[in-house]
């Protein structure tokens, strides 16, 4: 019995049964004796059937069923129990993702075929004007798994120093060699796959000197020299194990910047809540794009203005070759032509760099050619300048077209960020997630259209039994004051626009660990860019509903049966004891 005090009033409520539900004790029975236990036999049937496994792996998932129940004391007459197989179900080694498959992926591909995890404005500990700078935010980032790590250098005020910074803000700045050290010491502690340091230059000649010095002091043999300074095709992560890549632009001037992040400075739309807005299929915005704009696109984002030829050649005879030679993978300088841009040169491979904004013009006019430059060049997007408050953009975008960095403000938490997390929980975390087959097609009369309107491929059937954990993690009053919480489900499937939907649950009245056995079914065109999005909320008649949960899960490596799907809080933080129990089915579309 649970009681809510209300004035002088008592209100009590039954306490919530934290054992199977109904639907999930039906699958039990249909599998058990006479005695009303699950033999091993019947074990090994029911994980194959319900679950899915191989007989190979059936026959060992029993033998760690069975062990676990041992333990938990759970096995009765030789058999499992329904609170036993409730118990397993409930664990962490029956999870979506199978938490020991790890790096499963070939990883000897040029660096041009895999998602990397890419951070934005990496040092930054807050919003893009006023926030502190430190190198805090890039350990965190390396330990989450984010590979591309981003410093802005800039000369100090005596301009006889670097520093990190956001430029021209409030930003208060940090040592470039704090960061340095504090990438040596943590890039590899959750991945052996290599870290690209992107570096966007403002530096005098002397000053990149004096980088080039710090980072052959500071990284030693870690730090990848090409052997030659264009590259026909880029190295794999294998071959690249345990190296940090420089990538900027050729040191051929010193810049007074026409940065896009001055631009536009107040437009940033504040997101909806601590969550952030709903993911979109981007339908719309593609529309609003197409009547907005054609052909060519504007300098409006460019991260650099070109001078004019006596600077540049004034600038050259400074540059300085030793850092040059550092910068492994060189940044094209934009010519603000997208046919130019994106020109594939068969004999060297490159990296481009686009706003947000001009982007979003590119996959109008350019969608195509965005898929066959990054087939073999690497291109990266970041967000606009408007996002003053470190808000995101759907990553999709970009991953639909083969876009290898997206990158993101790891400190602008909420839905569009949670996507960028969920992608890079593939491949055993390790940040680098290979391109499905469909983006790597040359072929001109079947390269991938994202907008076309795809055949189904195969259907995802999504139940959602129930939740726990809250009771532990929460404090009584911390949902409502005056009752146990009313907790609701919201599932759906983020991918390509005709895969993107949201779908909700019944409200689950007055309980800690809600029971809401609803089923869902998405027809996914392409599973193979699709993300499964689990939320729960706690309904609220007079304000905004409550955060519960939330986790972001790629489809194609989601464990057919029931699993145990463990909740984040809206940083992206596993919490201790928040888990669905849900079940996950695949069917082939009847069109097959």
């Amino acid at each position: 019995m649970t009681t809510y005090r209300v004035c002088c009033f008592l209100r009590r409520f039954r306490a919530a049964s934290n054992g199977p539900s109904e639907a999930v004790r039906d699958v039990f029975q249909a599998y058990t004796d006479g005695g009303g236990v699950v033999g091993e036999e019947a074990l090994r049937r029911l994980l194959r059937e319900v679950q899915g496994e191989t007989d190979a792996g059936a026959e060992a998932a029993a033998k760690e069923v069975m062990a676990f129940a041992a333990e938990q004391r759970l096995l009765k007459k030789g058999g499992l129990t329904a609170e036993g197989f409730h118990r397993w179900l409930c664990s962490d080694a029956n999870a979506a993702l199978d938490p020991r498959r790890g790096v499963h992926q070939d990883m000897g591909s040029p660096l041009s075929h895999y998602f990397i995890y890419t951070g934005h404005n990496s040092y930054l500990t807050g919003n893009q004007l006023g926030s502190g700078c430190s190198e805090r935010p890039i350990v965190k980032a390396l330990l989450d798994g984010v590979r591309v790590i981003e410093l802005d250098l800039w000369p100090n005020a005596a301009k006889d120093e670097v520093e990190v910074l956001h430029g021209r803000t409030w930003t208060s700045p940090v040592e470039l060699n704090k960061c340095l050290e504090a990438i040596k010491e943590h890039a590899f502690a959750t991945s052996p796959y290599p870290v690209i340091l992107t570096l966007e230059d403002h530096l005098t000649a002397d000053l990149q000197g004096k980088v080039a010095k710090m980072l052959k002091e500071t990284f030693g043999d870690m730090l990848y020299i090409s052997e030659s300074e264009n590259m026909a095709e880029f190295p794999s992560p294998d071959d690249l194990k345990g190296k940090i890549i420089i990538s900027t632009k050729p040191p051929k001037e010193y810049l007074q910047t026409k940065s896009g992040k001055e631009e536009e400075a107040a437009d940033d739309r504040a997101e909806e809540g601590v969550w952030g807005e709903e993911i979109s299929d981007d339908k719309a915005t593609a529309r609003q794009m197409s009547e907005q704009y054609s052909g060519k696109y504007g300098a409006e984002e460019a991260e650099e203005e070109p001078l004019d030829g006596e600077a540049e050649k004034k600038a050259r005879q400074g540059a300085d070759n030793e850092y040059k030679r550092l910068i492994a993978i060189q940044l094209t300088r934009r010519k603000h032509d997208m046919d130019q841009d994106l020109k594939v040169d068969p004999e060297k491979v490159t990296r481009l760099s686009l706003g947000e904004k001009a982007y979003e013009k590119a996959i109008v006019s350019h969608g195509a050619h965005i898929i066959r430059f990054t087939q073999r060049n690497l291109l990266r997007i970041f967000p606009r300048s408007t996002r003053i408050t470190s808000s995101n953009y759907n990553p999709l975008m970009g991953w639909r077209y083969g876009v290898q960095m997206v990158a993101a403000n790891m400190q602008g938490h909420g839905r569009k960020l949670w996507l960028t997390q969920g992608m890079f929980r593939a491949n055993g975390g390790c940040g680098y997630v290979k391109k499905p087959d469909i983006l790597m097609n040359s072929d001109p009369d079947k390269l991938f259209d994202p907008r076309a309107e795809l055949p189904v491929k195969t259907r995802l059937k999504v139940t959602v039994y129930m939740g726990d954990g809250w009771r532990f993690d929460f404090r009584k009053t911390h949902f409502d004051k005056c009752s146990p919480p009313d907790f609701y489900a919201r599932v759906g499937v983020a991918g390509v626009a005709s895969d993107t939907r949201m779908e909700q649950t019944r409200v689950m009245m007055d309980s800690w660990i809600p029971t809401w056995d609803h089923e869902f079914e998405f027809p996914l065109a392409v599973p193979e860019l699709a993300l499964l999005r689990v939320e729960v909320h706690e309904s609220d008649n007079h304000q905004k509903d409550d955060f519960g949960g939330q986790t972001c899960l790629p489809v194609w490596e989601l464990r057919p049966g029931i699993r145990s799907v463990r909740l984040c809080d809206h940083k992206g933080q596993p919490l201790r004891s928040v888990k669905l129990l849900m079940r996950f089915e695949f069917f082939p579309s009847p069109s097959k």
